[in-house]
């Protein structure tokens, strides 16, 4: 397993439209294990597969009940309510902001070993999977803010940058 480089907000990659991942082979294999390192090693609870470089639809995540999970290839196909909740991201360190996204998602993907699997999810684990389903289609959270708010936040990054690494334990 290796730590992946965590690509950053203004790299185009983030901004693509990933492609479905046609087979599971042992390199879609191996590229789940170094994204879980990374995932890890960044302090995040989710990772998908366009922040390190590869633009295919490919998420892990770890919300701290269920343990690890992969998703490939996944779609909501159903989903309930709103509320809003601070978010932050891997790919814009020191970066947070209140988003509104479903309450409760019904997703299905396959697994790792490309078996079907349905999957309803409420609470953090909903927004990890918005979150990280967000970039897979090209989205950021913050194209979820108020245009004034995203505004702010870009004029600050074109000021200070971005830190090495965020100082927040919950970035996606």
């Amino acid at each position: 397993m290796a730590v992946l480089s965590v690509r950053r907000y203004g790299d185009p990659v983030l901004r693509q439209k990933a492609r479905p991942v046609k087979t599971i082979t042992d390199e879609i294999r191996a590229l789940v294990a170094d994204m879980v390192e990374t995932m890890h090693h960044q302090v995040g609870i989710g990772l998908a597969a366009p922040q390190v470089g590869i633009p295919l639809r490919l998420l892990v995540m770890d919300d701290g009940r269920r343990g690890i999970r992969t998703l490939v290839n996944p779609a909501i196909v159903e989903r309930q309510g709103t509320v809003k909740a601070e978010e932050g991201c891997l790919s814009l360190p020191g970066i947070f902001a209140e988003v509104a996204r479903s309450e409760w998602v019904r997703v299905e993907a396959l697994d790792i070993e490309g078996a079907p699997v349905g999957l309803e999810a409420k609470g953090l684990q909903a927004r990890v999977i918005q979150h990280e389903l967000d970039h897979l289609d090209g989205v950021l959270f913050i194209d979820h803010l108020p245009p004034m708010a995203r505004d702010r936040i870009k004029r600050r990054i074109q000021k200070e940058g971005l830190p090495e690494h965020s100082p927040h334990a919950f970035a996606l």
